[in-house]
Formats: C-alpha cells, structure tokens, sequence
C-alpha cells in the first residue's frame, strides 16, 4: 500500500489531526506543546507552537468549516483556538473535571464538542453566546472507568464511548439550548441529554480502546485490549465478536459502510470486512513490504559469525513495517466519510504516514473500497 512518511520528532506523537483543506496539520510531540504545520515548497514546515497546556497534550480535533482547533490535555483544561492573523487565540473551556482530559472531538456540525477524561464522565460543550464562554453538560451514569475514545454519530445528536471499565456504550448528546429536536433514529427515538441507548461488554474482556460509527450511523465498532474487534449493526441487532491473532489494536476507522481499518501495538494498520449479512471477516496487512533474501546459513554457521565480530546478537533492530513502534492514532484524510480515500496515522515513533486507500484494489484481490 502506498504510503507517505513523514519524520516529524524524535519522541512520540500522542496525537494528530488535519484542518479542512488538508493544507494544514497539528500535532503534540508527547508533552505540553501543540505544533502546527503548514506545507511550504512541498515540505511540511513548523509554523506555530501552542503552549497554552500545562501538562502533556492528549487529545485534538479541527473543525473543518469554522477552522477553530480544540485541544484538551492531562492539567484538566480544554482550549479552543481561533487563528487570529499570524497569531492562535485560546478560549478556555469550562469543562468542571477533577481528572486528566483523554480524548476531545467536534460533532459533526460543530456546534458542541465532546471531551473524554479519567474522571469517569464525558463533558458536552458548547459556547453560550450570552456569556461568551464554553460551558459544558456531563454525561456520568453508567460509566465505571476513564473514557478512553469517543466518536460522533452523523446525525449530530448521539455519542459513542469506549472506556477501561470493559464497555463500549451509545448516548445521546442533545443539547436543547443550542439545536432542534432530534429525529428517531435506529438506536432510538426519545433521547434526553445523557440517556444511553445501547450498551456492550467487551469480548472476553478487556479494556475498550477505541469506538467508530460507521457512514451511516447504524453501524458501531469497537476493538479491545484481549486483542478483540467487534461491530453491531443496529438496524439488525446483530453483533460479531473476533479474536485476532495480532497485539491489541488502538484505534479503528471506518473507511466505507463495509470496512474498518484498525492499527496498534502490532505498528501496521489492518483491514477488516463486515458486510450485510453480519460477517466480520479479516483481509489483509495494509503495510506489505518486501522482505531482503538471506542465504541458506547453518546455525553453527551463524553462531561462528557471530564470534568472530564479537557480537552478542543482531544488532539489526528494524521493524519490517513503516511505521517502527506502536500506532497510537487513525485520523480520515481525504474522501467523504462513506468513502475514504486516505487515512494518516500516528505512533510512538514520532512519525506520520498517509496512507493511499486507491492502491488497495491491486494489493488486495477481491476486495473493493469504491
């Protein structure tokens, strides 16, 4: 699969996201610092540091139309950044946590936004304009654990949440100050602000890395620390459980109403295939790459070698894979939602790839992303 590298750091990337165009990136090299990126004579060139956080940076979106960057962090605060001629404005948020901020993403229409934290709640937020501020509405029950992911519903309304107490759960997010009614949906049809609509354990247990609503919104996945991924269609109440052979993946995106790309400790992402009749089958590496021709040694042979350059062991430490440590991060880069066409990633190695979703129908035969 093609693939675009980008050394960005010597440490990791904790995380990453795009503005609207694509002409733009932001990211946190593992600490306090949010680091913006403008390409410039076809090199990405660094051309702001946020230093508003005063613990390390965990979490980051960009809303595409109102060009606003939302960061949250461990010191407890979210800031919402407005570009002001060369200069960042921060507006803090009043999110009323007691614990360290995991994950902030914007709805879909961005008009509210959802941060996750280790304070066991998820703060809905939204800017009051009388006030001119960023308030915020918790959901609470039944969450047991930090909130590890969170992802939107399209229909601006419902918010699905993955955390450490083993489940991956639906809400509803509305906000009756700010938006109209919500229309009934599969997942439900009455939805007060912090009402759960569904609810589901973890395989055979095991912490809840990352959840993903598929295009359309009936479809939800999620992937888990006992090395699980799982998907249910809720127009059809069927759910699929699968244990795969790989390390436990981090995060998972939908790149069509019938694909998943999933990637994690194992440092390649992976595809996966759920289609209408409820099967979740695997399909292939994303990250093929040819592997170099050693000749045939004996194993004496090998050790003799070995001695005589006073080596304990290979010092050949490459990952035979793009990305050299765990992927932390899949962020959609081009495409419409029901038909990505790249996705980036991120990971402790300090890099961020893009990855060519068009090259996938001459590496992978029988399967089409159209």
């Amino acid at each position: 699969m093609a693939a675009e590298v980008h050394e960005l750091v010597t440490v990791a990337v904790s995380c990453h996201c795009w503005n609207g165009d694509r002409t733009k990136f932001a990211m946190s090299p593992n600490n306090n610092e949010v680091h913006i990126y403008a390409k410039k004579a076809g090199k990405w060139e660094r051309e702001h540091v946020l230093k508003e956080h005063g613990q390390r940076v965990t979490g980051m979106d960009w809303a595409p139309k109102s060009n606003q960057l939302v960061t949250c962090a461990a010191d407890r605060n979210a800031y919402v950044w407005t570009p002001t001629g060369s200069e960042w404005k921060p507006a803090l948020v009043i999110l009323r946590i007691n614990r360290a901020a995991t994950m902030v993403k914007w709805s879909p229409n961005e008009n509210k936004f959802a941060v996750g934290s280790s304070a066991r709640l998820i703060s809905v937020c939204y800017f009051e304009q009388e006030n001119n501020w960023w308030v915020s509405k918790h959901i609470k029950k039944p969450i047991r654990s930090t909130v590890l992911s969170i992802d939107w519903h399209p229909n601006n309304y419902l918010l699905a949440a993955s955390s450490s107490d083993f489940k991956a759960r639906v809400f509803s997010a509305y906000v009756k100050e700010i938006e109209d009614k919500p229309e009934a949906t599969a997942w439900g049809k009455k939805m007060p602000f912090g009402a759960i609509m569904a609810e589901y354990g973890q395989g055979s247990g095991g912490w809840v890395h990352s959840v993903s609503f598929s295009p359309s919104g009936n479809k939800l996945a999620w992937v888990g620390h006992d090395s699980s991924i799982s998907v249910v269609n809720k127009a059809t109440d069927q759910i699929v459980t699968v244990n795969h052979r790989y390390l436990p993946y981090i995060d998972c995106l939908w790149l069509t109403e019938n694909s998943i790309v999933c990637a994690g400790y194992d440092c390649f992402p992976v595809l996966w295939s759920h289609d209408d009749s409820g099967a979740l089958t695997y399909v292939n590496k994303l990250d093929q790459k040819e592997k170099k021709a050693e000749g045939r040694i004996s194993a004496m042979d090998k050790f003799k070698g070995l001695d005589k350059r006073a080596q304990a062991g290979s010092t050949d430490t490459a990952l035979d894979s793009t990305h050299q440590n765990a992927i932390t991060q899949i962020f959609s880069h081009s495409g419409p939602r029901e038909n990505v066409s790249k996705f980036s990633t991120s990971g402790v190695d300090g890099r961020l790839v893009i990855w060519n979703c068009r090259s996938l129908e001459s590496s992978i035969a029988g399967l089409s992303i159209k």
